[in-house]
């Protein structure tokens, strides 16, 4: 499964962006997703996820009533809504696949990864 993330930019604190993730395989409306980020010098870090039927969705504390995840499988889509940006979301920020079809918290659970799309938001 190749993914591919796209939507990142240069905003300003309160400015939203949405972000997308798009899979070359059919497959992936089995899996679940996870969007994680990964700011310069910290661990990637765990952002939001979906599950493969889009019903069942779960958050970090730091994004909760901000981010909104949502899937459309039948385009094959993942997208990661971000309203009220901070300067602390600036990130690298990768979608990917589950093993399974929930998303996790754990990395580890995790086969397939986007490449990146890098997002800053500016004080």
């Amino acid at each position: 499964v190749q993914l591919q993330a796209s939507g990142g930019g240069l905003v300003q604190t309160g400015d939203s962006l949405r972000l997308s993730c798009v899979s070359s395989r059919r497959t992936f409306s089995n899996n679940g997703v996870g969007w994680f980020r990964q700011a310069p010098g910290k661990e990637r870090e765990f952002v939001a996820g979906i599950a493969w039927r889009g019903g069942s969705t779960i958050y970090a504390d730091s994004v909760k009533g901000r981010f909104t995840i949502s899937r459309d499988n039948a385009k094959n889509m993942v997208a990661l809504q971000m309203n009220n940006l901070k300067p602390e979301d600036t990130a690298v920020y990768f979608c990917a696949a589950a093993l399974g079809s929930y998303a996790s918290v754990d990395r580890s659970n995790y086969r397939y990864w986007g490449q990146g799309t890098e997002v800053t938001v500016s004080s």
